[in-house]
């Protein structure tokens, strides 16, 4: 019997009111773009862990360490330790981030433009929205998915939900920017974290954790601990995860724009630090949900789309009344999630796609005006692809390979221009081609029927995601070896 009453429907609804309100209430301190894409870059320390852990952990990042928990066991979690080690190290060394803050940039491509020059810059941003976009294009549908399956509600009205989450996300961040997302997503992490505390405990009081260990080790054995013997993961997947995880820290849009709000790089460092440990949580705790999920549902109940088994155990599991503070605590993830990452993908478009055809500098009042057309028109545009997408495989799977169609060569370009003085814009345009082609590639073979099951046994997601970097990386090297820079000159 699902919980989702009356009372827990009043919860929501008072969170969305109260988030709406603060979100819209700064938008008057926004007046310049630089408030609008950096928040005037004056964000602090513990405000820049909270938006930051809020904006990493959505709906969709719940659905897929979920999924992870129930296919893979605790093995699941290995993607967030893998990037907890890389933010606190990156954090430590300031390695990449200390330059890029102190640059004074507004985003990743225009620091390129000082170095590589203005086609990279666009090459750059196209791949950036390109790979931004496509991975956030299944967000909608799949909080809609949790919410329906948690809530109870009839399928059909999967669209109408998918849609209101949209709107009461962008009305906000159309009107406040940086900011608004900067104030909700304290408001949010706070929700969020209680939320995933209280069910995560109640889970393991109730549930047992004898029993989801017994559970691991039924299903999956040694493999359900270590991800070197799993049959779907192996040294391949910690490979692939390994330069993934490291990628997403050094040029993630929406973790960079965090280092560039912050007041300096010192900042920027701290917050990768203290940002750390949560990432491993980030990854357990839904996970654990999988693993319960995994224990105590029936496979038929289950059925084929392992995605739903977190949110079909949390609909009979969490009690009336606790249940609105879970909804209220996913809904909070995702606003978080999706303000911030359709601010930091427009703030991409304008800042360096569109850059070519600003001839002359435009007013502050202008550019704001085209800074919230361009985040209305990446509403428009997720919304509708959120419906017709038809996901393949596992979501961490997805969310891996499109990301990797910019992570691969804005990774190489940044460490380049950062600590390589012979790299150029051969190899810039080398890398940023090859490391979008190929994950491109792989999306399309993943959807015809007639190669789908032949090039996933032959080659699959990591190893195709391994070949990626390593030949993004090769083309930089070859490229700015063709050309040098003093021939360049």
């Amino acid at each position: 019997m699902n919980h989702f009453t009356f009372f827990d429907g009043s919860i929501v609804g008072i969170y969305l009111i109260a988030t709406m309100v603060a979100g819209i209430m700064v938008r008057k301190y926004v007046g310049k773009v630089e408030d609008f894409l950096v928040a005037g870059r004056e964000m602090n320390l513990y405000l820049g862990i909270a938006s930051l852990a809020a904006t990493e952990f959505g709906i969709v990042t719940c659905m897929y360490t979920a999924q992870n928990g129930y296919e893979k066991g605790f093995s699941g979690a290995l993607p967030g330790i893998l990037q907890a080690i890389a933010m606190l190290l990156v954090g430590l060394t300031g390695f990449c981030i200390k330059p890029l803050r102190n640059s004074g940039v507004m985003t990743i491509p225009e620091l390129f433009d000082k170095y590589y020059g203005k086609n990279i810059r666009w090459m750059s941003g196209v791949v950036i929205v390109l790979g931004g976009l496509l991975n956030m294009g299944v967000f909608l549908r799949t909080g809609g998915d949790f919410l329906v399956a948690v809530c109870g509600l009839n399928p059909q009205y999967l669209e109408i939900t998918m849609t209101l989450l949209l709107v009461s996300v962008a009305v906000y961040t159309i009107l406040g920017g940086m900011l608004s997302v900067l104030v909700t997503d304290y408001l949010q992490f706070i929700v969020m974290s209680v939320g995933l505390i209280v069910v995560t405990i109640l889970i393991i009081i109730k549930v047992g954790w004898s029993t989801m260990v017994t559970a691991v080790e039924t299903h999956y054995g040694a493999g359900g601990f270590n991800p070197f013997v799993h049959p779907d993961m192996g040294w391949s997947f910690v490979v692939f995860n390994t330069l993934l995880t490291l990628s997403i820290v050094l040029t993630w849009q929406t973790v960079i724009q965090r280092a560039l709000a912050a007041k300096d790089s010192n900042i920027a460092r701290k917050i990768y630090k203290g940002t750390s440990f949560f990432f491993v949580c980030r990854f357990l705790l839904p996970g654990v949900w999988g693993i319960a999920a995994l224990a105590t549902l029936a496979p038929e109940t289950v059925g084929s789309n392992t995605l739903l088994a977190m949110p079909k155990f949390l609909s009979t599991f969490v009690p009336a009344g606790l249940m609105g503070l879970v909804i209220a605590a996913m809904l909070a993830a995702d606003m978080s999630t999706d303000s911030s990452y359709t601010l930091t993908w427009g703030g991409v478009i304008y800042n360096d796609i569109l850059a070519p055809f600003r001839k002359t500098q435009w007013t502050e009042k202008r550019g704001l005006l085209w800074n919230r057309m361009i985040v209305a028109f990446i509403g428009i545009f997720l919304l509708f692809y959120g419906l017709w997408y038809p996901l393949k495989g596992d979501l961490w799977t997805y969310i891996a390979i499109t990301g990797t169609i910019y992570l691969s060569s804005m990774t190489v370009l940044l460490i380049a221009c950062c600590y390589w003085k012979g790299a150029n814009n051969w190899g810039a345009a080398g890398a940023i081609i090859f490391g979008a082609v190929m994950p491109v590639a792989y999306l399309i073979f993943e959807q015809i029927p007639a190669t789908q099951h032949l090039f996933k046994k032959t080659i699959g997601s990591s190893t195709w995601g391994i070949l990626t970097f390593v030949i993004a990386a090769l083309a930089m090297v070859v490229g700015s070896l063709l050309k040098p820079k003093q021939q360049e000159r």
